[in-house]
């Protein structure tokens, strides 16, 4: 008969390997299959999203906002390419794989808390301008500007970037000699100044409300103003459909968000789970809400193409334009581009709301003598 002791060693030791082989089958598909076809579809897009966005007729502020989010997530897909090629290095050469892995995530530790904590606040930006223009619109004029909306920008840039710098020093590598080939490997712990609980514990639930429970807190109430905005709003659907679809499209920006990052926050603040560090059942589930995350940076621009008129048709002149161009050198394209229509010399007034006892406003885009178009409330 087995004593009680070691009846339960051996279930412990079962449950340890059967989360062994969870984590390994997790890392195997998200790393293998589901990294590579995410980050080449979100690399291209977001790519292309930041070649239409610096055109200049698409100067506006929301794509400034929306071209400082393509560059973040760029930043974090090409960071979670280089976990592909680490988990595939693995599978050829082991020990190669390992020692790049252990070298690596330090410094890929911390572009991915940066780049997640700048498009968390680069899309809570976005919220609040589109807040304003649904239910504050006598402040367009003053607040939704291509001056401020860089300013916002460079500043979630800089501060998010020099806030994550703590996460730069929770890991360390090091060399260790394995006597048994004779070669000397990498290897990773975590430093002194993380394993200090106080420091540890203030930082991570300092970190997770800047880059987790503030930002979906506050866009759930800005999506829920925007929404209810919209309701009482009795919008012109002739004559301001583009403006409805581009609110929408915003809104549909940050409910992917929110989805995306909701896993992720419940496992770094409510239940604070670490990382690398962690049992192999909590890494095995951190490789699928990292997952998420991916999802999150690489789907933008299918939005940007679905609702946006004008991102849609300055991305077909430009690339389609560019593709005539090579296999059709002697075709002539006779296409009417946004660029013509956006720089008229007219007053272009549309009728942004009605509110119930409200005056009515009047979005006017007019161009400056510089070529710059700018867009104002007026009350009507």
């Amino acid at each position: 008969m087995i004593p009680s002791e070691n009846l339960t060693n051996i279930i412990t030791t079962k449950s340890y390997n059967a989360y062994e082989q969870f984590y390994l089958e997790a890392r195997s598909i998200t790393g293998l299959v589901c990294y590579p076809i995410a980050c080449s579809i979100g690399l291209m897009g977001n790519t292309m999203s930041i070649i239409v966005m610096t055109q200049k007729q698409m100067q506006s502020s929301t794509n400034i906002y929306l071209l400082a989010l393509a560059f973040s997530d760029s930043i974090k897909l090409i960071n979670d390419f280089l976990y592909f090629i680490v988990i595939l290095l693995m599978e050829i050469d082991k020990r190669t794989g390992e020692s790049l892995y252990q070298g690596l995530y330090p410094y890929a530790h911390y572009i991915f808390n940066t780049s997640l904590c700048i498009s968390a606040w680069i899309t809570v930006s976005v919220a609040v301008e589109r807040y304003v223009y649904v239910c504050k619109p006598l402040y367009v004029k003053s607040y939704c500007t291509i001056h401020r909306a860089r300013i916002i920008t460079v500043c979630v840039y800089f501060f998010m970037s020099m806030l994550s710098i703590p996460y730069a020093m929770r890991y360390q590598s090091f060399e260790v000699y394995d006597n048994r080939t004779n070669q000397t490997l990498m290897d990773m712990s975590v430093t002194k100044l993380w394993q200090n609980n106080v420091f540890s514990r203030a930082y991570t639930w300092f970190q997770n409300l800047i880059r987790s429970v503030i930002p979906l807190l506050t866009l759930i109430v800005l999506n829920t103003c925007i929404m209810c905005g919209i309701r009482r709003c009795k919008l012109s659907k002739s004559r301001n459909m583009r403006r409805y679809r581009i609110t929408i499209m915003l809104v549909c920006v940050v409910l992917v968000f929110m989805v995306c990052i909701s896993p992720d926050a419940i496992m770094s603040t409510i239940l604070g789970f670490g990382y690398i560090e962690e049992d192999y059942l909590t890494r095995g589930i951190r490789e699928i809400t990292d997952l998420l995350l991916l999802i999150n940076s690489a789907v933008n621009f299918i939005l940007y193409c679905i609702f946006n008129t004008i991102f849609w048709k300055n991305f077909l002149h430009i690339f389609c334009a560019i593709c005539i161009k090579i296999y059709c050198p002697h075709h002539q394209m006779n296409v009417s581009t946004p660029s013509r229509q956006l720089q008229s010399n007219v007053y272009r007034e549309v009728q942004l709301a009605t509110f119930p006892g409200t005056h009515h406003f009047k979005l006017v885009s007019v161009k400056r003598g510089n070529g710059e178009i700018y867009e104002e409330m007026q009350s009507s």
